[in-house]
């Protein structure tokens, strides 16, 4: 059975300051780490620095094209040391609309900015001076003035280039909405790729998680998918799995709530666990990652998804 851990979900029906209540959850169940993401909600060092509890935390995947490495690194030495924690930080290129669109930044390459950013906080995090000249990251001369946290850089990876720069510059490669068919693909591709004499990274898994869910669970989780439907190499995960005229249909690039009414529980279900608890359990373990990350939906029935969590709890 692989490590279970929790990711907030931080969704966007949902009022934000329930992310705090999955944290008090995830910390009270005894959950192996929590995983703070940042995109449209939290500031996720600020969140970790607010959060109560001693879980450890893995802070990101933060945008390498918006976020330095000298402020990431500045970010979970603060978390760090003002909480007590373990802080761990995870890193990935995002997309056009957050990086191009919210943040006005150009995107370099993904997978150098990817490996330069990795080799820059690897130097940072350890307490060193990163001195990189390279073609998406520059930095010199600063060294951490808090305590250095050290631990292990996580890579969000999908595309090959991604997967590969994992495999040659993380200690872990986390994977996010997945078939378990497509996540063991990549993780066979990582694993292929890590150079000679190099330890080989962990695997993890964000996977979107419901015990026993009502009908608005699974309006959330058909919510949450619309926006992958026609992205490039999602659309193909969902095509292999099976639903290939939906994914045709999201590319003609039909009204949102359109395409959400075309939207089945079966295609949430084949990138997610849902069902009983046994059930779940059982999909997570067809993940083969070392570490399952549970995205717990929150709906009024079960708020903060405490109930999943509490259901699934290691």
């Amino acid at each position: 059975m692989a490590e279970l851990s929790v990711a907030l979900g931080l969704w966007q029906d949902r009022p934000s300051i329930e992310a705090v209540e999955t944290a008090r959850a995830a910390d009270g169940c005894g959950y192996a780490r929590l995983w703070i993401g940042e995109m449209a909600t939290y500031d996720a060092f600020a969140l970790g620095a607010a959060l109560p509890g001693r879980i450890p935390l893995v802070l990101g995947p933060f945008a390498v094209a918006v976020r330095t490495p000298v402020q990431i690194a500045i970010g979970a030495a603060t978390v760090a040391e003002l909480t007590g924690r373990t802080v761990e930080v995870a890193i990935g290129s995002s997309s056009p609309v957050v990086v191009g669109g919210w943040h006005g930044r150009p995107s370099p390459s993904p997978a150098r900015a990817l490996a330069e950013t990795a080799q820059s906080l690897r130097t940072l995090l350890d307490g060193g001076r990163a001195d990189v000249d390279g073609e998406a990251v520059r930095t010199r001369g600063y060294r951490l003035r808090a305590p250095a946290p050290g631990g292990p850089i996580t890579v969000a990876a999908f595309g090959p280039a991604a997967v590969r720069a994992a495999a040659r510059h993380a200690d872990r490669m986390v994977l996010n909405l997945l078939t378990p068919t497509s996540a063991a693909r990549l993780v066979d591709a990582m694993r292929a790729a890590v150079p000679p004499g190099r330890a080989v990274p962990r695997t993890a898994a964000w996977v979107t998680a419901a015990v026993d869910p009502d009908e608005a669970a699974l309006a959330q989780l058909r919510r949450g998918v619309v926006g992958y439907l026609a992205a490039p190499g999602y659309g193909e995960v969902f095509a292999e799995a099976g639903f290939g005229d939906l994914v045709a249909y999201a590319r003609t690039r039909p009204k949102p709530a359109a395409l959400l009414a075309a939207v089945p529980d079966e295609l949430v279900a084949c990138v997610g666990a849902v069902g009983s608890a046994e059930q779940v359990r059982e999909r997570i373990a067809e993940y083969g990652v070392d570490e399952v990350c549970l995205v717990p939906v929150s709906t009024d029935a079960d708020p903060a998804g405490r109930a999943t969590l509490e259901a699934l709890a290691p």
